[in-house]
């Protein structure tokens, strides 16, 4: 029988209107977020938050002690939740979070969160790598808009061909709507 965790990855200050790292439609994730995290709580699923935190200051955001670290208010950690500390994009990376979903019995993770470019495809990636079955929630996740080479590229886009790419390989991707219904 396969057990099912929510992973609720980032949903940090950082990333509102009023933080380092502002992300397109955050707020709408955060809404989301809060109906999947219910959800959860109403299946009996584990839900787990990572908080990113760097370590060392050696990125000018998510720095320790500042406000920007701190789960937004409409997300925050319940008492009896696990909250994971990560210093790096992949949650797995240098953390216990493989030993404590290995030590629930966890197959299956539910994934939410930012960026959906950087921390949610690490998440995912690696997840999947070791061998977990993946869900994504779509539109409980979101991102920015982004420049390579000079190329100016929407959020709704980066954010789009994160959700093919996953859908194509990594994860089964769905709808807030569809997870709670």
């Amino acid at each position: 029988m396969s057990k099912s965790a929510l992973l609720v990855i980032d949903l940090q200050n950082e990333y509102l209107p009023t933080g380092k790292l502002p992300l397109v439609n955050i707020e709408q994730a955060a809404a989301n977020a809060v109906k999947v995290i219910a959800k959860a709580h109403q299946q009996g699923t584990q839900v787990i938050h990572i908080q990113h935190i760097f370590a060392n200051n050696e990125f000018p955001a998510f720095e320790p002690d500042s406000n920007g670290i701190e789960f937004q208010d409409t997300v925050k950690p319940k008492a009896d939740e696990t909250v994971i500390v990560k210093n790096y994009v992949n949650s797995f990376l240098n953390t216990n979070l493989k030993q404590v979903l290995d030590t629930n019995d966890v197959t299956e993770l539910v994934i939410i969160g930012a960026m959906s470019h950087m921390c949610v495809d690490a998440a995912v990636r690696a997840a999947s790598d070791f061998g977990y079955k993946v869900k994504v929630i779509h539109d409980a996740c979101a991102t920015l808009d982004l420049e390579f080479n000079g190329v100016k590229v929407p959020a709704s886009h980066v954010h789009a061909t994160l959700m093919a790419a996953f859908e194509f390989a990594y994860a089964q991707v769905i709808s807030t709507e569809d997870y709670v219904s």
